[in-house]
């Protein structure tokens, strides 16, 4: 597999977002909001956490792309960016293709050996008068 270049504002984006879904608080946040939209206070409900400490994970999750600020009279809901996860997913899916070919020829050279084997197998059994 030949290393693909990216450009420095793809490779930041990457680690910007691995970064935001390395923490499980942060992707439970992503799966609420893949629901619709949420406010602090909504999405800071199911975690025995302050308000503060989900804004800061939010804040993580708005640098990486991942989620954006609405608004809506006094309420600030917040949303899922999916984009920056199909720039994951995509980056990801040229690691599962090269694993994939991998396992091919590993079926391929184990389907061989087993080939090989056979024979021998038949010869050395020897029937006993």
């Amino acid at each position: 597999m030949q290393p693909r270049s990216y450009g420095k504002q793809s490779s930041e984006q990457l680690d910007a977002t691995f970064t935001a879904l390395a923490d499980p608080t942060r992707r439970a946040i992503l799966a609420r909001l893949a629901t619709g939209e949420a406010s602090v206070t909504e999405l800071a409900a199911p975690f025995d956490m302050s308000q503060p400490a989900v804004s800061k994970h939010l804040k993580v999750l708005e640098r990486a792309g991942l989620v954006s600020r609405g608004r809506n009279a006094q309420r600030r809901p917040r949303k899922l960016e999916a984009q920056p996860l199909a720039d994951a997913t995509k980056w990801l899916e040229r690691y599962r293709e090269f694993w994939e070919a991998r396992y091919l020829q590993l079926d391929a050279v184990l389907e061989e050996m087993k080939l090989q084997r056979s024979p021998r197998r038949r010869r050395k059994v020897r029937k006993q008068p």
